[in-house]
């Protein structure tokens, strides 16, 4: 029987207010239907998933916890969805300033630390933003976060899910962006649900 340990990492979106008490606790998001799902198409897997997803984390945040949240676990498969707070931050009442630059040395510096320190396979899935007037400040900076990520994703990943087109195309049949999420950031359900689904097809040929 193969023993597969899943470790998701990222921020709100990942951390959904799981129980931060116990690792194992995936939270009510996309992680727990990620989980339901693998588990029911591989029964010969025994799957150990670990959500350590903390929310309004920024890529300078995920890194500096990276060996203990990371390395050290020695996870076979790591996801990461990250980027998004690096850019809202930089608006009020946070003004953290992140430039372009230090994100993708934040982010690539996190994934050579995996590749270099674990065999863990690597799924970056995409940031996204939908329409919502709490993200309006941040649409303008999200071209320049995605052409980070999509580069890094072609160099360091195993499997990638590029959530943001994959919402756009999504909500041409679906056109209301409140149906997967109230803010245009943090997904409701649906939007846990849609990750999710993704999310399983993407891995699919990394456990395969």
């Amino acid at each position: 029987m193969k023993n597969v340990r899943l470790l998701f990492q990222g921020d709100s979106i990942t951390d959904v207010g799981r129980d931060k008490r116990n690792f194992y606790d995936l939270g009510p998001g996309y992680p727990k239907f990620v989980a339901e799902a693998l588990r029911s198409q591989y029964p010969d897997t025994t799957f150990e998933f670990i959500n350590l997803g903390i929310s309004g984390n920024r890529t300078d945040q995920l890194f500096d916890r990276l060996y203990p949240d990371a390395i050290a676990l020695e996870p076979d498969v790591i996801s990461i969805l990250i980027g998004i707070n690096d850019i809202w931050h930089r608006c009020p009442p946070n003004f953290v300033m992140t430039t372009d630059e230090q994100i993708e040395l934040n982010y690539r510096e996190i994934l050579k630390n995996i590749k270099k320190h674990t065999n863990a396979k690597i799924l970056v899935l995409e940031p996204y933003l939908l329409d919502s007037e709490s993200v309006s400040e941040v649409k303008k900076d999200i071209g320049s976060l995605l052409a980070i990520v999509r580069k890094l994703a072609d160099e360091y990943a195993d499997a990638y899910v590029p959530l943001q087109d994959l919402f756009t195309a999504a909500l041409e049949n679906q056109p209301a962006p409140q149906y997967y999420s109230a803010d245009g950031v943090h997904p409701n359900e649906n939007g846990a649900k849609f990750i999710a689904e993704h999310y399983v097809s993407a891995i699919n040929k990394i456990l395969n």
